[in-house]
């Protein structure tokens, strides 16, 4: 088991595929100059597997979720999801993506293993998404989302993130849209992940700014809490139900004392937290010959010491050196 010193079981893995992404939303990358990691830094198919399966059947693993950068770029991706997905004992696989590809990708994906799939948007207008993402792909995401649903790829999930000044008059609009779709949606606060490290506490959309927005139009009733578990977003009944709407309050209300999250980024560090500001290194001792019982050993290791929490809200808080397209999402 991956255990740590306050009591939690890490049993869902974010393995990161690769650091690239087709798109460059601003409270995530710079418009240009970020390098990506070379292909010999890479973790290579065959070692992802291998890690994944030590994961698995060493070490509790129940969920893995593959994701980036944007994991639909990895020209592996369908192998790598068979292979896991005919693991002893099964993992529940999932994908976190921006959603373009997705509409050629979905029935493979599905056929592979793939059980259900997150896809971010946070617009329902071309012009905004194309300002945020400095992209004209907004249909590209429309299309995958269709496609994902017609697959069998369900529930699909939304992720939207709101910024000030931008995309936050349509926080009932996405939901609206998302209700008239049969899609999950749940938006996130603006998280200091981005590789410019210019976040601004002060242009994140809280929470409670969110939930104000949605009840303009919507009634709001808070599932209760029992059912919410590890899950991260804090979810409500949509007029009553059985429709949901979720919100992942990241920074205001941190979901730390409940977190079960394990994270292996492309480059194969492991990462006992979203903001952890060390890493393990499982690729270089898999490299030099580890075998499985010592891979797994540094990685229950790096999870122990995982601390107590984040403090993302807190004065003493840093934000982590490496990008959320490092580190996975």
């Amino acid at each position: 088991m991956l255990l740590d010193t306050h009591g939690r079981q890490a049993v869902d893995l974010r393995v990161s595929l690769t650091d690239r992404c087709n798109l460059r939303c601003t409270y995530c990358m710079p418009e240009e100059g970020l390098s990506w990691l070379g292909k010999p830094e890479l973790l290579t198919d065959e070692e992802i597997v291998r890690l994944v399966r030590i994961a698995v059947r060493d070490l509790g693993v129940r969920e893995v979720r593959f994701t980036g950068g944007e994991p639909l770029l990895r020209p592996g991706l369908v192998p790598i999801v068979a292979a896991c997905a005919a693991l002893e004992p099964r993992p529940e696989i999932s994908l976190t993506t921006n959603g373009i590809g997705l509409a050629r990708t979905a029935s493979a994906l599905r056929d592979a293993g793939v059980d259900r799939v997150n896809v971010s948007l946070d617009t329902l207008d071309p012009d905004t998404f194309e300002r945020l993402t400095r992209r004209k792909r907004h249909r590209d995401v429309l299309d995958g989302l269709a496609a994902a649903g017609a697959a069998g790829l369900r529930p699909v999930k939304l992720n939207a993130v709101l910024m000030r000044g931008v995309n936050e008059h349509e926080a009932a609009d996405l939901l609206g849209w998302a209700l008239e779709h049969g899609y999950q949606l749940r938006f996130i606060e603006q998280m200091p992940l981005d590789a410019q490290h210019g976040w601004d506490r002060t242009r994140m959309v809280t929470a409670e700014e969110i939930l104000d927005l949605l009840r303009a139009r919507f009634t709001l009733t808070p599932e209760p809490s029992a059912d919410r578990g590890a899950a991260p977003a804090e979810r409500w009944l949509v007029d009553g139900g059985p429709a949901t709407v979720g919100v992942i309050a990241s920074v205001t209300r941190p979901f730390c004392r409940a977190c079960d999250r394990t994270r292996l980024t492309a480059d194969g560090q492991v990462r006992n937290c979203l903001f952890a500001t060390g890493e393990t290194d499982l690729r270089g001792a898999l490299r030099s010959g580890a075998d499985d019982a010592e891979l797994a050993a540094l990685w229950r290791a790096a999870m122990w010491g995982k601390k107590a929490g984040a403090g993302i809200d807190g004065p003493g808080f840093h934000q982590p050196e490496r990008p959320m397209s490092a580190i996975g999402g």
